[in-house]
């Protein structure tokens, strides 16, 4: 079997253009990944021409000979946009892979180590304006409620609003608004993660975990801008016994090494659309069993990212839950359903070849990726401020 084509298709989903990657074989299997990358689509999609020529002709199930074809070959370092077009090419490698052999991809990876996977929600599903613009404390005490009756026993909030390097007491009372008004909508049972959405320097970082801390947050995520390892360290120490989680803008194994021996993170984030796709995600994964960190996979992407993520998640012992979005854009499930059954917000095994998806081209074509809606946020004085 070889590769005969690579084939971008952006579909629009609001503040992110999912961009599906079908790779086309000769004997007539084909595969679909993820390469989304918010704001980079067109480099994406270029960068998914420029690695085209290097792989056409080869086995899409030799998974570790492409990864190595893809990131030598071309000479020049990947970086995070040409890795997170691999990735996609990747993903749809191993749905070829699982179809050819007639199983699913999770059988590929080790095979099931798991019952099921648990999932965790956003406020508002996924929504973009309630994940991201809406911060008043009374309406997200109301998506957080949502969220338990749709059945997750976990959430995650972006608790931490505009932040400078170091802010005031406004700030800090308005993080403890809104944690106080989700933990109490929710009781003692659901599990909470907060997102600092690396907008923080380490001093302010520890000012906020001081007054999240009484609500028990299951971890804080990226407290401190991604690349200062030292500063993630010095906040992991500081906040302990809250878990530090963070990976999501990091590139592959190398990336995640220093924070593991530095021990800044109980939690690791990759995100299989960037780092490099399902094989690198388990080397990452394996790399943290090392030094006993969990993975929490990121993914707030497309269905495919999830689809793909629950079968590692199936496949990995050290996997604590998994990040998915439901309800960023109502057409969702009209171009690619996730085949998992989802009951209790858990994700149940299936036992279809490959990864399980049936990607509607018709539905893509009718939702044409565009120019994505552009959140830019500003401190008060008119200067650049980190969303």
């Amino acid at each position: 079997m070889r590769i005969t084509g690579i084939t971008p298709f952006p579909v629009n989903a609001r503040m992110r253009t999912w961009v599906f990657v079908k790779v086309s074989t000769d004997e007539g299997l084909v595969g679909w990944g993820e390469a989304s990358l918010e704001w980079h689509t067109n480099a994406v999609i270029g960068a998914l021409k420029d690695l085209e020529p290097f792989l056409i002709g080869e086995d899409p199930q030799r998974i570790e000979h492409l990864c190595q074809t893809a990131w030598r070959q071309p000479f020049w370092p990947k970086g995070l946009i040409g890795m997170s077009a691999f990735s996609g090419i990747e993903q749809a490698c191993w749905d070829i892979s699982g179809k050819a052999l007639g199983v699913p991809v999770y059988q590929l990876l080790g095979g099931r180590v798991r019952d099921e996977v648990r999932l965790y929600d956003h406020l508002g599903g996924g929504e973009l304006t309630a994940m991201y613009t809406d911060d008043a404390p009374a309406n997200m005490a109301d998506r957080a409620r949502a969220s338990v009756a749709a059945g997750f026993d976990a959430i995650k909030v972006n608790a931490v609003p505009r932040s400078g390097p170091l802010t005031g007491r406004r700030e800090l009372d308005a993080c403890e608004a809104t944690m106080r008004c989700v933990r109490e909508a929710v009781g003692p049972n659901v599990d909470v993660m907060v997102d600092f959405h690396g907008r923080t320097w380490p001093e302010q970082a520890l000012r906020y975990a001081e007054v999240i801390g009484p609500y028990d947050p299951l971890f804080i995520e990226e407290p401190v801008l991604p690349g200062d390892v030292p500063g993630l360290a010095r906040v992991a120490r500081a906040v302990a016994p809250i878990p530090v989680a963070t990976g999501e803008r990091l590139v592959g194994r190398r990336d995640f090494l220093p924070v593991l021996e530095s021990a800044a993170a109980a939690v690791l984030q990759p995100d299989l659309c960037h780092t490099g796709g399902l094989w690198e995600g388990r080397k990452i994964a394996a790399l943290g069993e090392s030094f006993n960190a969990s993975v929490a996979f990121h993914n707030p992407l497309g269905p495919i990212s999830t689809t793909a993520a629950i079968h590692l998640a199936f496949a990995t012992p050290n996997f604590l839950i998994q990040e998915q979005l439901r309800a960023d854009v109502p057409w969702r499930d009209d171009v690619c359903p996730i085949p998992f059954p989802i009951v209790g917000g858990r994700a149940r095994p299936i036992d279809t070849p490959g990864l399980g998806i049936e990607v509607n081209e018709e539905a893509v074509r009718a939702h044409p990726g565009e120019r994505e809606e552009i959140l830019r946020w500003w401190h008060e004085d008119g200067s650049v401020a980190d969303w």
